[in-house]
């Protein structure tokens, strides 16, 4: 039953010749990978909008367009940056992968943490934007945010993106484009509206702003950071270069600057729509939703919008969904992941990475109970600091390669890198109490869990190693021992029948051992014993204090400490299996227990030998 709803949910298991199946082509990489980066725009002027008019006393509305502008400005910056880090490193891994070549550890674990957080972050903020949008236009919603998020991480995104590449591609390339086709109806229909009425393209109280002073700055300062968010989800293609078809490189860069252009045509025509209708934030009403009233109305267009917005927003989450797990998977080939990390599960998909980064959202989305706006606090940080990492290695890698035009783009990067660290000045000072502090912790304390899974990988490889003057010296030549077998026993029963045939066939040393809770019992289980006589020694070990798994580790030790060194002790624990799954809730789990406590010492073997119900 387990395995047929496993299958019905996922899939069968696809084989490794079907891995070139998997790859994507450039229409299609579109959509997945920069699914993120073109859906917030229905987030990321919104929040710049909200920044301006925070503050009731200032007038600061009038700033949105030098705030645009830089953000288009940086946008134009990091595209090209990201195309050159795709071209120069066709092996994926993004800003880690390339600071690991080009800076050494510490730069790329800084770059692995501030990535990790920001591929979190964006499944998290992109399902509570999407449930925004379809809040704002079925308000009946209102109350149940944190609910529909969940679903959508676990039953949608969890769910396809289990099944394997192509067929969430499948699932998600078609939502994106409607979308598209949504927001580029809007703003033809929204542009023509505004230039052919008689009324200013921009009123005059969209552009109106007090003086520029140090607060007047500082609002338009966490404007920008706040519509910086626009920009996250740039880095994926970098990041995921192998999943493209050959050629792979190149067919990343060139999907790396459609994306930009798309997403710089609707960062300009959303902000310029919403200056022209002066949009100001509503409680549970998007500025998204406001402007598509403003020029659709209430009409089929409207929801259509809306509704598609959602779906985009909900699957922008799947950019993290296709980015992280082949983050994780070469951070893993690394060392400083666990190594399941880089395993592919059945459907050629990094399967524990997209468990993992499901469990991490959720985590997000139930803390901060479903609120983009306390989201973004955290947004934008991370990923602007691996922006920086990343041009500053692209800096080296062209003054180690010097090959064609090589100073013009170690410019272009040196003018990024040092853009992208303005940025995060920015989004540090502006959004530190409002939780940009936590990403300022979040992103050491992840250089110290690299670093404590790179030192355990290390030991471990250390005491496995195997070295070859043993085996040329002849060091490695085994010496044979005993082997002490010893069955735990409550009372003679077919299971431990069978159990002492198997042990005989291990060794000649087998022990039975009855650990008895009082006098009574053990002398019935004693008398059983003569009666039957294997030909097997029992021992019993009283316990007045009617504890089972302390005694007989006890025992284990103390004949641990009589063997030989080149002996062995192998604990046979006999255990029925129940016909049915329930059955096992009706009997108490000794066995199990037993074979934790003594797994872990020392030159001591455990095995469970079971014997299988009928009935």
């Amino acid at each position: 039953m387990v395995r047929l709803l496993r299958r019905l949910l996922i899939g069968k298991p696809l084989h490794n010749q079907e891995m070139a199946q998997e790859k994507m082509p450039k229409w299609k990489a579109l959509s997945i990978f920069s699914s993120d980066a073109l859906s917030s725009v229905a987030y990321g002027p919104e929040q710049a909008i909200l920044a301006l008019v925070a503050l009731p006393g200032l007038i600061t509305y009038g700033y949105m367009i030098p705030v645009t502008l830089a953000i288009l400005l940086v946008l134009i910056t990091v595209a090209i940056s990201y195309a050159q880090v795709a071209k120069a490193n066709p092996g994926g891994g993004g800003s880690y992968a390339i600071a690991r070549q080009n800076l050494g550890e510490m730069p790329a674990l800084v770059a692995a943490g501030s990535v990790l957080a920001d591929y979190v972050l964006t499944a998290a903020v992109s399902v509570s934007a999407g449930t925004a949008a379809i809040v704002s236009a079925f308000p009946a919603l209102t109350g149940n945010e944190v609910i529909l998020d969940v679903l959508v991480l676990f039953l949608v995104l969890m769910l396809v993106n289990l099944r394997g590449i192509r067929e969430s591609s499948s699932v998600f390339v078609y939502p994106t484009y409607a979308f598209l086709l949504g927001i580029f109806v809007l703003l033809a229909i929204g542009c023509w509206q505004a230039f052919t009425q008689a009324v200013p393209l921009i009123p005059p109280q969209s552009l109106a702003r007090q003086q520029l002073d140090w607060a007047t700055l500082f609002i338009a300062l966490r404007a920008f950071a706040n519509g910086c968010s626009s920009m996250t989800g740039i880095e994926a293609i970098a990041d995921s270069v192998p999943l493209f078809k050959k050629p792979a490189a190149r067919n990343a860069v060139a999907t790396t600057y459609l994306m930009a252009g798309i997403l710089g045509t609707m960062l300009v025509g959303v902000s310029f729509l919403m200056l022209h209708f002066h949009i100001m934030p509503l409680q549970e009403v998007t500025a998204l939703s406001q402007l598509s009233e403003e020029i659709f109305g209430r009409t089929w267009m409207y929801y259509y919008v809306q509704i598609s917005t959602m779906i985009v927003l909900y699957l922008a989450a799947n950019t993290a969904y296709n980015g992280l797990p082949v983050l994780l998977s070469i951070i893993a080939r690394d060392g400083y992941m666990p190594r399941y990390l880089a395993t592919r599960g059945e459907r050629l998909t990094f399967s524990n990475g997209i468990i993992l980064l499901t469990m991490a959202a959720v985590m997000l989305t139930i803390i901060y109970k479903g609120q983009t706006e306390d989201l973004i606090s955290l947004y934008a940080i991370g990923v602007f600091i691996s922006f920086t990492i990343a041009q500053v290695s692209m800096v080296v890698h062209w003054n180690r390669e010097r090959g064609p035009n090589w100073l013009f783009r170690a410019a272009l990067n040196g003018f990024g890198a040092l853009a992208t660290t303005i940025v995060v000045v920015i989004i540090g000072i502006t959004k530190f109490l409002y939780g940009a502090w936590i990403i300022m912790l979040f992103i050491p304390f992840m250089i110290w869990v690299f670093k404590k899974i790179r030192f355990h990988y290390n030991n471990m490889a250390e005491q496995l190693h195997l070295p070859l003057e043993w085996l040329e010296s002849g060091e490695m030549q085994f010496k044979l021992g005993k082997n002490h077998i010893v069955v735990p026993v409550a009372s003679p029963t077919r299971v431990v029948f069978e159990t002492l045939k198997y042990a005989k066939t291990l060794s000649a040393d087998v022990i039975a051992l009855h650990i008895a809770t009082d006098e009574e019992s053990a002398q019935k289980v004693i008398c059983k014993w003569e009666r039957w006589n294997p030909g097997v020694k029992l021992v019993t070990v009283y316990s007045p204090y009617r504890l089972v798994i302390q005694p007989l580790i006890d025992y284990v030790e103390a004949l641990d400490k009589q063997k030989q060194p080149e002996d062995y002790i192998t604990v046979l624990i006999p255990e029925f299996e129940p016909k049915k799954w329930w059955h096992r809730l009706l009997h108490n789990q000794t066995g199990w227990i037993i074979r934790t406590a003594l797994i872990l010492k020392k030159n001591v073997i455990v095995a469970t030998i079971p014997y299988h119900l009928h009935k």
